[in-house]
């Protein structure tokens, strides 16, 4: 007699069937509208349009190794699986969140069986930036010998998240945001596709676009949470403003703290406040804070424009930034970000001079680089009797008793970079006056009868 029992396990087969059949699997919406064909494909026209060299390899269906590298939302997945269905390629993925080298040399060995039957494979790697560089040294060989088609799909900058090795055997293409009429476009189709009417005015169905930053399975998660909120009235449903201001409400725009997203828009603002654009400063800062960024990072950020960008050239930026930043530690939330708003537009404002930053670099180049000079001995402190008789402080001329508080033809460098120069005052705000000064003291030097030595020892008496 048999240990098995048939019966049972027939049993609970047919009762998880009929359950199926009766509750079949929830699918988002955003599933269910994935294109299946280029021609219902929205968006990246610079890669898909007539002529792109991508759309005709795609039609062609000579496919190569690649990186999309782009937002999420985009359809980096999509384009991926219309690629490898138009090739008729065995279609692979992993996630670089979840798979270790263990899952891909299985992909390997796969991909191998699928090649002796004379078929491509595409392996597609989702958050290609999460592998370490192990796991991207495994693909490597297989990228090369034509094992595997590589698709990596990643919202990170390529040039620093994948290797070089892996980069140079692959093609990177850029997919952009989707335009808000492209997202209306998704939006209509998902309106479309539903079971029952729906009613929304193109005043209503733009908010949702533009709520959707871009990002098309945001905006149709967007819309089926809006449909499933309205009641119809027979078969009609009408998506009305105040449900599609309830589940805008909290929709942050598109903000990855520490991702490209992040780095270019904190880079805008650094750039509007340099090039002088009060209205583009501010935008890029709201922009921020509607993403998400703690007003606290703006604020540092504000007191590295105001040193690097602005400097001596009206010193009260400096000052400014630093009481936002306070403003902002002190009362928080929105008191602070106006503080912040308003230093970001003093900046922009203000005369613009990247002296002090260009004097630093240089000085810093130059500590580096050069041997470490003694300090002279006229400049050394001689708090004993010693340091007096070794001559430290020797022959020291005390500023303040020379005529204007100015020692002429003194040096306080070390005798090697006499004559150095590292701080060039630009002709703008206060620097103007500075540059002036310092034009004056140099013919001081100039014409002084009384000349340090170019040593560092005076003379003997």
């Amino acid at each position: 007699m048999s240990l098995c029992r048939p019966p049972a396990l027939t049993s609970i087969t047919m009762s998880a069937d009929l359950f199926a059949r009766l509750e079949p699997a929830y699918q988002p919406l955003a599933a269910k509208l994935r294109p299946q064909n280029l021609a219902d494909f929205v968006g990246q026209s610079h890669l898909l349009g007539p002529g792109k060299p991508l759309r005709e390899a795609i039609e062609c269906g000579q496919l190569h190794s690649m990186v999309l590298w782009g937002p999420p939302g985009v359809g980096k997945t999509t384009l991926a699986k219309l690629m490898s269905h138009t090739a008729a390629a065995h279609f692979l993925t992993l996630s670089a969140v979840l798979a270790g080298v263990k899952d891909i040399r299985a992909a390997v060995e796969e991909a191998k069986i699928q090649r002796g039957q004379g078929r491509a494979t595409v392996l597609f790697v989702d958050e290609a930036h999460r592998f370490n560089k192990a796991q991207q040294d495994a693909f490597l060989p297989y990228v090369e010998d034509g094992t595997l088609i590589f698709i990596g799909a990643t919202t990170e900058n390529p040039s620093f998240e994948l290797n070089n090795a892996l980069l140079s055997r692959v093609r990177v293409y850029k997919l952009r945001s989707l335009e808000v009429s492209e997202v209306e476009q998704v939006l209509q189709r998902g309106i479309q596709s539903w079971q029952t009417a729906v009613e929304i005015s193109a005043d209503l169905l733009r908010r949702l676009a533009l709520g959707a930053d871009g990002d098309a399975r945001r905006a149709l998660n967007l819309l089926e949470l809006a449909l499933d909120l309205a009641t119809g009235e027979g078969e009609t449903i009408t998506l009305s403003e105040s449900i599609v201001e309830e589940v805008l409400q909290g929709s942050l725009r598109r903000f990855d703290k520490g991702g490209d997203v992040f780095y270019d828009q904190i880079s805008a603002l650094h750039k509007a406040v340099r090039g002088s654009s009060p209205d583009a400063a501010l935008y890029w800062f709201v922009r921020m804070l509607d993403g998400g960024c703690d007003p606290l990072y703006i604020a540092r950020r504000v007191v590295r424009m105001a040193s690097e960008d602005i400097g001596n050239a009206d010193p009260r930026a400096l000052s400014m930034a630093l009481d936002a930043w306070q403003v902002q530690e002190r009362l928080g939330s929105p008191e602070g970000e106006l503080a912040i708003a308003q230093a970001v537009l003093y900046l922009a404002s203000a005369a613009k001079s990247n002296a002090v930053y260009q004097a630093y670099k240089d000085a810093l180049a130059d500590v580096r680089s050069l041997p470490s000079s003694e300090v002279p001995l006229h400049l050394r402190n001689a708090p004993t009797e010693l340091m007096k008789n070794l001559e430290h402080g020797a022959d020291y001329r005390y500023a303040h008793d020379e005529p204007g508080a100015f020692a002429a033809g003194e040096n306080y460098f070390p005798a090697s970079l006499k004559d150095r120069r590292y701080y060039h005052p630009s002709d703008r705000g206060l620097e103007q006056k500075i540059a002036e000064k310092l034009r004056h003291l140099r013919e001081l030097d100039k014409h002084s009868t009384i000349r340090r030595y170019d040593q560092d020892h005076p003379p003997s008496r």
